[in-house]
Order: C-alpha cells, then sequence, then structure tokens
C-alpha cells in the first residue's frame, strides 16, 4: 500500500500558501508558484536586514557632512576631532543631532575643531 503522508504535505502546502497571501495571480494560488516566491522573498529579507544597515549608515554620514560643512569643516575632519576628544556620539545620533537641533550640533564642531587644534599642536613636527 502506499503512503502519502498526505496529513503533513497538505499542513505544509497551507502554511506556504498562507505565507504567499497578499501576493499577485498564481504566486498566491498555486503551491508550485508559491514556494518559489516565499523562497524569493525570504532570500530577499535576509539580504535587505544587512542592506538596511549599510544604507541607514550612509544616510547618516551624508546628514553629518552636510551639516558639519555648512558649519566650515568636513566629515573626515569633524569625526576625528570627535575622535580626538573622546566624544563617544554614534553616527545615528549625530545625524540627529545636525537635523533637529542646530545649537548642539554647533557645540559638537567646536569641541572637535578645538580638540584638532590641540592634536597639531601635540603632534611632533617632522623634520
Amino acid at each position: 500500500m502506499r503512503v502519502t503522508n498526505a496529513p503533513a504535505s497538505r499542513r505544509r502546502r497551507t502554511r506556504v500558501l498562507q505565507a504567499a497571501k497578499g501576493f499577485r495571480m498564481r504566486r498566491s494560488k498555486l503551491y508550485r508558484y508559491a514556494a518559489d516566491a516565499i523562497d524569493h522573498g525570504m532570500y530577499y529579507s535576509y539580504r535587505d536586514r544587512k542592506v538596511k544597515k549599510r544604507t541607514f549608515r550612509a544616510l547618516w554620514q551624508v546628514r553629518i557632512n552636510a551639516a558639519a560643512r555648512a558649519a566650515g569643516t568636513t566629515y573626515s575632519r569633524f569625526m576625528e576631532g570627535l575622535k580626538a576628544a573622546q566624544v563617544a556620539l554614534d553616527r545615528k545620533v549625530l545625524a540627529d543631532l545636525a537635523a533637529t537641533d542646530a545649537a548642539a550640533f554647533g557645540e559638537l564642531i567646536n569641541i572637535a575643531k578645538a580638540a584638532l587644534v590641540t592634536k597639531a599642536a601635540k603632534a611632533p613636527k617632522a623634520a
């Protein structure tokens, strides 16, 4: 007698079709196409969770750079100055300050510039 494992197969197919709800046309109706669509979607969601982090970091850098240039410095010099001043704010917070609180960001610019001046004074003179 042939064993089909019907309950488990039906449950698996139902689960896939439930996950494919909202897809268009046969991708939401037929198991074969729905399974492919779900696999693609899972791959994209895994990959794009990583890409999202990259994208946001780039956005934060652009925002910080724009605010820093408006204050008369560049992104790289500003970040170097913050590191020299041992200011431990991440780019997300800095970008938020740049967008919403110009006064606080201006203070950070002044701190970074002062730290760069101090760093340059401490650096040994090249002969």
